[in-house]
């Protein structure tokens, strides 16, 4: 671990009604602003471990891609491959010069050779250790088939680290709105059992439910209401990774 300590966010202060409008367009509004900025893969050392960052992680095939492109409200920022298995590096998007959204290398996908899928959780596993930037992890699970052994190693890493933990149910749409309700209700019971003190949500990206739930949950995490966060500026529409990305410092690891 750094010297520095991973710090927790504050709980968020309750709003009145009257500015839940408000602060959900403003979170819309900052997240937007999101940029990519490099792509580190096994070998090679991490940006500075500074200011705050949220990370994304789940299955390949699990829809993290889509989900991430939905919260920011841009279409291309994180790209959305044909094939599973394609993140094979820690994606960096800014929000600004202290706010990050870290997309990691899904897991689980069988037609990737074993050594790469070594290389891939030990990446993983390293970020999730070693950064005192981060502020918690938004797991993602295909809600028809939550909880896989992998899921569930996942998990248990974030447990043992003291990471906060924020668990989304992908493709609600895929279920009726009972199915989906009783699958959101079984996984927070089977995380009870376990002992793990977290959040779990029902999105799609499809049709956009949950997708502001999921918002706020990243705007407590990076503190986005706070009055000390500026307003960073829109990206032109369509934007997202073709734009030139911020260098990434650090050479081998």
């Amino acid at each position: 671990m750094p010297g520095n300590q991973r710090r927790i966010p504050r709980p968020e202060r309750a709003r009145p009604a009257s500015d839940a409008a408000g602060a959900d367009a403003l979170l819309r509004r900052r997240l937007r602003a999101a940029r990519f900025r490099c792509a580190i893969p096994a070998g090679v050392a991490l940006p500075p471990d500074e200011g705050a960052e949220v990370a994304f992680v789940g299955r390949s095939n699990v829809g993290k891609s889509s989900a991430i492109n939905r919260l920011v409200d841009q279409v291309k920022l994180a790209r959305v491959a044909r094939t599973p298995g394609r993140t094979r590096a820690l994606n960096f998007f800014d929000l600004d010069a202290r706010r990050r959204l870290v997309d990691l290398p899904g897991y689980g996908y069988a037609k990737v050779p074993e050594a790469e899928r070594r290389a891939w959780a030990g990446l993983v596993e390293r970020y999730l250790r070693s950064r005192a930037a981060l502020r918690g992890v938004v797991l993602l699970m295909d809600v028809r088939r939550p909880l896989t052994p992998l899921d569930q190693t996942l998990l248990d890493w974030a447990v043992e680290m003291a990471i906060p933990l924020h668990v989304v149910l992908t493709k609600s749409d895929k279920l009726s709105r009972g199915a989906a309700a009783s699958a959101l209700a079984a996984t927070r019971r089977a995380l009870a059992r376990d002992g793990a003190s977290l959040s779990v949500q029902l999105m799609s990206s499809l049709d956009g439910s949950g997708v502001d739930a999921l918002r706020r949950q990243v705007g407590v995490w990076l503190e986005l209401l706070d009055d000390a966060a500026g307003d960073a500026p829109s990206p032109p529409a369509g934007s997202g990774q073709k734009e030139a990305p911020a260098q990434c410092s650090g050479g081998k690891d």
